[in-house]
Order: C-alpha cells, then sequence, then structure tokens
C-alpha cells in the first residue's frame, strides 16, 4: 500500500489544556545536545520529515495508556505522530482496530481522521535517536514529559508498556523501583495508585521478524488490555 504523506495539513489537537501543554513543551524541547545534532542533520538529509520531537496523541480521557520507546527515524519522525508510517505502526493501529479501539487499522499522519477510543500513545523518549537506541541521560531529561502525562492521566486503567526502555520509564515515572517489577511479556503489575502496568514486547521488527513476538502474542495482550479495562468500568 502507497501512502502520500502531506505534511502541514493537519495536527493531532488534544482536547485537554494540561495534555496540551505538555506537547507544545515535548515539540520545542532541544534539552538533549547529542539529539538535537541529529535531528538537525536528518531535516538537511530528508526535507520532508519534520525532524522534531513528537507529542503524545489520542483520547484525552483515555481508559489505555500505551508507552512506546521512540520516534523511528523514518516513521513518527518523519509524520509528527507515534508509531505512524512503519511496521510498528502497523502493527499497533491494526491491532487497536481490530478490538475496538481505533476507528480505522491506518494511521497515515495527523489530522488524518484516525480516532482513538480511550487511548493514548506516548514514549519514554520523544527524539529519533542514533540507531534507535536513547541514552540513558536522554530518557532522564525526558522523563518529566511522560511523568507529567501519567500524573495527569489518573482515569487511565491500564499502562501499556512495549518493551523494556518503556517499562523502566513507566516504573521511574511513577517513582517506582524497576527491580521490584521485573519486565517480562506478559507481565502484569499493579502499582500502588491502582492502575495495572501490563507489559508487552515491542513490535519492532527485530521482534516481529525474528518471531520473538507473534500475531497471537499480540492480540492477546491488547484482548487483556480490553478486559482489564472493561472488569474497572463495572466495579462500583
Amino acid at each position: 500500500m502507497t501512502v502520500m504523506l502531506r505534511h502541514g495539513l493537519g495536527e493531532d489537537k488534544v482536547a485537554d489544556p494540561v495534555l496540551a501543554g505538555v506537547n507544545k513543551r515535548v515539540v520545542a524541547c532541544r534539552l538533549c545536545p547529542r539529539l538535537t545534532k541529529y535531528l538537525d542533520a536528518a531535516k538537511i538529509t530528508w526535507p520532508d520529515h519534520r525532524c522534531t520531537p513528537v507529542p503524545g496523541w489520542g483520547d484525552a480521557r483515555p481508559r489505555l495508556v500505551i508507552v512506546g520507546l521512540a520516534p523511528g527515524l523514518h516513521g513518527a519522525n518523519r509524520t509528527g505522530r507515534m508509531f505512524t508510517f512503519d511496521s510498528s505502526g502497523m502493527w499497533l493501529y491494526g491491532m487497536l482496530h481490530e478490538v475496538g479501539l481505533a476507528s480505522r487499522p491506518v494511521s497515515e499522519r495527523p489530522g488524518d481522521g484516525l480516532k482513538l477510543r480511550g487511548v493514548y500513545i506516548t514514549a519514554a523518549a520523544r527524539c529519533a535517536p542514533p540507531g534507535n537506541k536513547p541514552l540513558p541521560i536522554e530518557l532522564a531529561t525526558c522523563r518529566p514529559y511522560l511523568k507529567a502525562e501519567l500524573a495527569h492521566l489518573t482515569g487511565a486503567v491500564v499502562i501499556l508498556a512495549l518493551g523494556r526502555i518503556a517499562h523502566e520509564s513507566v516504573l521511574r515515572s511513577l517513582d517506582l523501583k524497576p527491580g521490584d517489577y521485573p519486565f517480562r511479556h506478559g507481565a502484569e503489575f499493579t502499582v500502588p495508585d491502582g492502575r495495572i502496568l501490563l507489559d508487552s514486547y515491542h513490535p519492532s521488527r527485530q521482534n516481529t521478524n525474528t518471531g520473538l513476538l507473534t500475531r497471537p502474542m499480540w492480540r492477546a495482550i491488547f484482548k487483556r488490555a480490553r478486559t482489564l479495562m472493561s472488569r474497572a468500568r463495572k466495579q462500583p
């Protein structure tokens, strides 16, 4: 399938002033010298890429928050929307649509009409890093954005961490010790504030092409998330 990208024709507006404020700070951020230099150089090489930090997006009152690793150089870094225009995004939005949490299975760009239902998508790092590997100091520098989002999205029942780095970033954002909550695909932890941290392998090509993450495994994670969301909704 060929998707024509039309940059500048739309932005994902979040109907919440706190989240909108976080996103404004994210897009303007230039705190990490290595990443800033990398994106500035990438913009020269690929002028059709946005090459700015990528904000979170989705339902402003979510019951599920999905946390990824970082924007892909030719995916979210190109389009300006998390998990968009790469293979990981095809896995994510395809499954969100399958379980009824997205209006359609393909994400093209901000302003394309895609709607998420009860889902907010964000990441541990907001800039595309060289080799898709953010440094620990860069993750720490970026963490206040995730911390602010999680502190505000208290209505979320489930936080789905895609990969070990996202898992650890969520825990540190909640002022918890990752060693007390070991990462494992399919693991569930009820954190002190009552929310459930659900773990999955990241849907990167490295994991999906090698069979570390299969379609049935991926589908089971989202069915479990839906079950947890439904159970919490029925509680008094």
